[in-house]
């Protein structure tokens, strides 16, 4: 029997849920055109779309609310948000965005020149429509298992492979790559940290080029977890100590709050060259709001602040990522295919491997999700064709991985409501031959995947 780790809080506040009848959930799936970024929240039982902003937050962080400073402009939240940031990350220079894809659109438009190359550790949706809207081309530099599910003998399947870092640069020159994004974990492979080891060696080799290296920071307390309790050497580090090593190994970052800051909203990006912030304080009035407050609320910057402290106490990461494990280990029980080892957010299941009967072109993990809903009342996400999009030809992007993620919120589900996910779909795992595939009804032309529309294929 899987055992897990006592939850380290105790419940002060709890909001209702409420099952729908199996016909009530065949209705609305169809009504939401099978995506599920289109169901009503009221619709929904147990919610694993995503970890983005689905944070219960602490005691500490609903009494930050109440200091809110809702000033337009240097309002002391902010001063709060930006020491906290520098003495963590221990960058010089701050910006705050709405949220993470703010601070991507930032470095995007700043940085990239169209034709230039951004290599990086496996795409992110987000990330890579920036850096394409900007002209840019986003490569592959992350190791091959990283693309095999099946491959759970890996403690650090988010490693950049260097020699295929080395080649691009050979191949396009270091003057066409402006930076390298390192996502730390790295989301589309399942969660899969960074070691340590690969982030020093990738920012040697960048230095070395005159290569910029920006991490994508949102799950890096995670990240740094995973370093604590794989990586020789970091056992009797403390997380504060892991994540400032981590990002010394870096020149700036993106950051969305609404993972690890544990809030609602917020995000930032930072740097240590004074240019680069310049142009990222000029251009975030823009599309963002004052550089004191980039589209955050006075009550959020503070939030924020108080978030990213708790963030790093080792007994709260410890029982988030031991959570996401816990259900992964269920699901591995049950012989339900997923992704090998287990990430720090997510539990990913191996659409392709659930439901063989179907090819990558009938949108498999996009039919699972949909099922999960139709058959338990559980929200998750796809994570493959759908999401990877097309190519500037308007070709599909056909990515090895057709993944559904089960996301897991932080400090808002108990392990029971675990225990229902993995025994609904171990359940639907034996009778998987009955899922149909899908075909598109509306197709938007940039993130498809938010607000495209299916219906399911004959048979």
């Amino acid at each position: 029997m899987v055992k897990y780790l006592p939850e380290p809080y105790k419940i002060k506040m709890v909001e209702p849920i409420r099952l729908l009848s199996r016909e009530e959930r065949a209705t609305k799936i169809k009504e939401a055109g099978y995506n599920t970024f289109l169901l009503k929240s009221r619709d929904v039982y147990i919610d694993l779309l995503t970890d983005s902003g689905t944070n219960a937050m602490s005691h500490y962080q609903w009494a930050g609310l109440m200091l809110g400073d809702e000033a337009y402009a240097g309002s002391e939240n902010w001063l709060h948000l930006e020491e906290t940031v520098k003495e963590i990350f221990g960058y010089k220079y701050v910006v705050p965005t709405h949220q993470g894809r703010g601070a991507e659109n930032l470095i995007s438009q700043i940085l990239i020149k169209p034709g230039t190359y951004v290599p990086g550790n496996m795409y992110f949706t987000t990330t890579r429509a920036h850096q394409e809207l900007a002209g840019g081309t986003f490569v592959d530099v992350i190791r091959d298992e990283s693309h095999d599910p099946t491959r759970g003998d890996i403690d650090f399947k988010g490693d950049v492979d260097l020699q295929k870092y080395e080649d691009l640069i050979k191949k396009v020159g270091a003057d066409n790559i402006p930076y390298i994004t390192i996502g730390v974990t790295v989301n589309m492979a399942g969660g899969q940290p960074v070691s340590m080891a690969n982030l020093r060696e990738v920012y040697a080799l960048s230095q070395k080029h005159g290569i910029k290296v920006i991490f994508d920071a949102t799950r890096c307390v995670e990240n740094a977890y995973f370093i604590k309790t794989r990586e020789p050497g970091y056992q009797d580090k403390s997380i504060a100590e892991i994540v400032k090593e981590m990002f010394s190994y870096s020149d700036g970052c993106t950051m969305s709050g609404k993972k690890d800051g544990i809030v609602n909203m917020g995000g930032f990006l930072a740097m240590n060259d004074e240019e680069l912030y310049r142009k990222a304080t000029a251009l975030v009035v823009v599309y963002e709001g004052m550089p004191s407050y980039g589209g955050m609320t006075g009550r959020d910057m503070e939030a924020f602040a108080v978030g990213l402290r708790e963030a790093l106490d080792f007994d709260y990461i410890r029982h988030r990522v031991e959570q996401v494990r816990y259900l992964g280990e269920k699901l591995m029980e049950a012989e339900v295919p997923i992704v090998r080892p287990v990430g720090g957010h997510a539990v990913f299941l191996d659409a392709k491997a659930f439901l063989p009967h179907l090819s990558q072109d009938k949108f498999p993990a996009q039919a699972l999700a949909a099922a999960i809903y139709e058959d338990s009342g559980v929200r998750t996400m796809e994570r493959g064709i759908i999401s990877a999009g097309r190519d500037k030809d308007g070709k599909d992007y056909c990515p090895k991985l057709e993944l559904v993620r089960l996301t897991v919120p932080r400090r808002v589900y108990t392990n029971a409501h675990l225990d229902y996910v993995a025994d609904s779909i171990a359940a639907l795992y034996e009778k998987r031959s009955a899922i149909r595939g899908l075909k598109w009804v509306y197709e938007p032309p940039v993130l498809r995947f938010f607000t495209g529309r299916f219906e399911p294929l004959p048979g």
